[in-house]
Parts: structure tokens; C-alpha cells; sequence
């Protein structure tokens, strides 16, 4: 978050094995260490119930009894029903039922390792939102296999963001920015005064291959932003990096992309976006972000000439203002001002 000269009170706290954080404008709400702290309890309260890394919550009981109904509260089928209509939007590339394939590489606990044929194929046939089935009536969920598991890593961070900044937002608070690691944002009113001419948040979009820079600053108005790739991430096996980012259709790592920022309405939304961008590539630009659509995308990957090659999907040079570095490119698809052309 760039804050610039602006004056901020921000609320942290560890959650989700990141740093969470609730940022108010200085001297504009009276309670606000109250209500940060209000908000981050909720944060708490919601990886208490999906946190696959907890044997007591309510996603590790449904991981625990493959082929039972499992009642879960209607928060938990929410964000199930959203996770599995976001898996078919994105033509698999975002699937909250790919455990097997985050186990069988070792990025569950964080120790990356090569399966062999045997073992992907094992993960690969007990994959899948097609394991996943819900009962919204009776409020119940199940894995129909043995050996499926459910992930929400890709989600669970802003399904988290959004329940917090509801909260914040139902208690008045006007202006806010939630954020969980830096890489899942959420913002809603006018970072500092409402002064002519200004909007949003300014966000810093971190370089993916810069420790300490930044590739981007954008402006981020009554949105979240989700970002992926695999830059701290990732291990080396036989000389190649292979980073903790999978495809659920192959299994294997995605490739290709080296990170994927999303804009949507909503942090879970554009957490998941941003995954199914980084494993889809350039080519699933168009149905992430299509032309026009209130969905926006950032797309970093390596250019012909040995740069990078930025692709900015429906935001305008109002919205983002991409740092010039020797061999960058940008290109500009169907921005707000109607623009589509490279730099």
C-alpha cells in the first residue's frame, strides 16, 4: 500500500500464515484500533472453520470422512458454492479441490518435491471439483473419494478480506483497506481526504522478479486485488525452478507466467482469478478479463527481447502507472480509454 505523505492507522495481526492488516485514514474514525482489531477477530473466527491446516475445522471434517455428508455452517457452503462456480469459469484453471496435487508435491507442508508418474496420476484421478458435492438445502458438503481433499489456499485469504471489510463497512467506517500478505487486497472510499480529483487507494504492485521494487503502483477504488506467482515460493529440482503454483488439469506446475494480478469486486473473486490467470496464461486473458469487462487483469511475462512484457486488461494509465525499466514493454488490451496498443 502506498501511502505516499498520507497519514494512516493501520491494525495487524499474524492470520492464515501471513500478516493481516486494517488501514484508516488518520484521525477520520474514532475507534478505529477497536474496530481493526473487530475486524482481524473475524479473520480468526473464519480460519478457524476452513484452515485445512486445523484438524477442527469444518473443511478438515469433510477432508476427514470422504464419502459423508458433513453439515457445515452456511458460511463454509458459501464459499464452497463460490469456489466450485469460479472452478468452472475458469475451465479448471482455479480448483479448490486440487489437495492431492498440493500434497503429492510436498507444498502442503511447504517441501517441494518431484511425484513420480504413479503418485501424479493417483493425485490426478481423486482431483477435481468434480469430487465435490453439496447439498444447499440440508447445508451439508462431501468429497464423494477416498483420498480427495479440499485447498482453499487460493481463497480462503480473500473470502477473509471481504467477510472483514463487510464488517468495517456495516459499522460505518467509510474508507478502509484491508489487505492479508500484500497479496490480497481489498478497498473501499478515498485514501486520505476527499480532495478534487481523487479516488481509491494507491496500491503498490510489488516486481515479481525485484525484491524491493515496485513494477506498479495502481489505483484501487471500491475493488480487491489479487496476486499470484511463484517468486518466494518454489524449490530447484535438477537445475529447475519449479514453483508451488499448480495446474489442477495437469498436475504439474504452471509455467509460462511469471505473475498474474487480478481487479474484481470482491477478494476471494480476485484471488482465485489471479491463480486460474497465472496457470491459463496470455490466452486466458479473454475469459478472466474479456474485453470491456468489469473484471481487470495484470499479466507479467518475459518478452521476445529478454525483458518483460506487461499486459494490462480493461484499466486505464488513470488506474495504473507501470514503473519504466530498461526492455519493458507494455500493452494495453481494451483499457477504459478505449486503448489497445504496445509501448
Amino acid at each position: 500500500m502506498d501511502g505516499g505523505n498520507l497519514h494512516t492507522i493501520v491494525v495487524g495481526r499474524e492470520a492464515m500464515g501471513c500478516r493481516f492488516e486494517v488501514v484508516f485514514n488518520a484521525g477520520e474514525v474514532a475507534e478505529a484500533t477497536e474496530l481493526g482489531c473487530g475486524a482481524l477477530d473475524l479473520v480468526d473466527e473464519i480460519e478457524q472453520r476452513i484452515s485445512v491446516y486445523r484438524g477442527s475445522s469444518e473443511l478438515a471434517a469433510i477432508n476427514q470422512a470422504p464419502g459423508e455428508w458433513v453439515a457445515v455452517s452456511p458460511d463454509t457452503l458459501a464459499l464452497l458454492e463460490l469456489a466450485r462456480g469460479l472452478s468452472a469459469a475458469t475451465a479448471g484453471g482455479f480448483d479448490i479441490a486440487a489437495g492431492p496435487l498440493v500434497r503429492a508435491w510436498g507444498f502442503l507442508r511447504r517441501q517441494g518435491r518431484t511425484p513420480d508418474d504413479a503418485e501424479l496420476a493417483a493425485a490426478l484421478a481423486v482431483s477435481g471439483t468434480r469430487r465435490l458435492e453439496l447439498d444447499v438445502t440440508g447445508g451439508r458438503a462431501r468429497l464423494t473419494v477416498t483420498g480427495a481433499e479440499l485447498n482453499p489456499g487460493a481463497i480462503g485469504k480473500g473470502w477473509a478480506i471481504d467477510h472483514a471489510m463487510d464488517w468495517l463497512r456495516a459499522a460505518g467506517v467509510a474508507s478502509v483497506l484491508v489487505h492479508g500478505g500484500q497479496s490480497s487486497v481489498r478497498a473501499c472510499g478515498i485514501q486520505g481526504p476527499a480532495l478534487p480529483g481523487r479516488s481509491g487507494w494507491k496500491v503498490g504492485l510489488r516486481h515479481p522478479l525485484r525484491p524491493g521494487r515496485r513494477l506498479a503502483t495502481i489505483t484501487l477504488a471500491d475493488r480487491a486485488l489479487g496476486t499470484s506467482g511463484s517468486g518466494t515460493q518454489f524449490f530447484i529440482e535438477r537445475g529447475r525452478r519449479l514453483g508451488h503454483i499448480l495446474d489442477p488439469r495437469t498436475g504439474r506446475p504452471a509455467e509460462g507466467v511469471i505473475s498474474a494480478t487480478v481487479l474484481a469486486g470482491s477478494a476471494a473473486e480476485a484471488d482465485a482469478l489471479a491463480t486460474a490467470l497465472y496457470v491459463l496464461g496470455e490466452e486466458g486473458l479473454g475469459r478472466i478479463a474479456p474485453a470491456g469487462d468489469s473484471t481487470s487483469a495484470v499479466l507479467v511475462v518475459a518478452a521476445a527481447s529478454g525483458g518483460l512484457r506487461v499486459v494490462v486488461a480493461n484499466l486505464g494509465p488513470e488506474a495504473i502507472a507501470v514503473e519504466p525499466e530498461p526492455g519493458l514493454a507494455v500493452d494495453w488490451k481494451a483499457a477504459a480509454t478505449g486503448r489497445e496498443s504496445a509501448e
